[in-house]
């Protein structure tokens, strides 16, 4: 199975239009497009995964005007896009369909194909202290690095062909749900990724 994007270039930045968040505050935050070609016979529907590995795990040294993140910093995984469900027969996410802007507190029901289910991204736990932002954040939201990060961030996005037409899962959902779910079901799986960073040093 392959993955490829007309808004991505696999391994290379990712340009604002796909972002959530850029020097300046909220960036456009759409959805890049995304189809998959080669599904092996069996499927019966998709999920899809997008999550970025280079998350710092010392929260206090996020967005410090007095130090950077150092780049060997350990670092942890934020999911940035979850969706289940998706049927057998979608080929392809167009630009924007699922994400096409910034919602504060989250969006409570992004768009998607017909039947999919969205999960939770991780700005949920990342704005739950702040009364202002605080929320369900489900569906797409792009990248917004800390720009006092040394170390370019990378967002894999990942579509995985299932045995199964639709997954065991809670309301809400996360990733974690999902990747339990899919155990023993997954035929294939295909991915492409981006980089994105705010530091203007990089």
């Amino acid at each position: 199975m392959q993955l490829t994007s007309t808004s991505l270039i696999n391994g290379a930045p990712i340009t604002r239009e796909f972002a959530a968040g850029d020097g300046d505050g909220f960036a456009p935050d759409r959805n890049p497009q995304l189809a998959w070609s080669g599904v092996p016979e069996g499927t019966r529907s998709f999920a899809l995964i997008c999550v970025d590995p280079d998350v710092p795990t010392v929260a206090d040294t996020v967005g410090r005007q007095d130090m950077t993140i150092p780049r060997d910093q350990p670092r942890c995984d934020f999911v940035h896009w979850v969706m289940a469900d998706i049927a057998a027969d979608v080929r392809e996410l167009a630009a924007g369909s699922c994400s096409d802007g910034f919602v504060a507190k989250g969006k409570t029901a992004p768009a998607g194909p017909a039947g999919s289910r969205q999960g939770l991204n991780d700005f949920t736990g990342w704005f739950a202290g702040n009364p202002d932002m605080a929320g369900d954040y489900l569906g797409y939201d792009g990248p917004y690095p800390p720009f006092n990060d040394e170390r370019m961030h990378r967002y894999f996005f990942r579509v995985f062909a299932l045995d199964v037409a639709t997954l065991e899962l809670p309301t809400p959902f996360t990733a974690s749900d999902v990747h339990r779910a899919m155990q023993g079901h997954v035929l294939a799986e295909a991915a492409l990724h981006g980089t994105y960073t705010l530091n203007p040093s990089l």
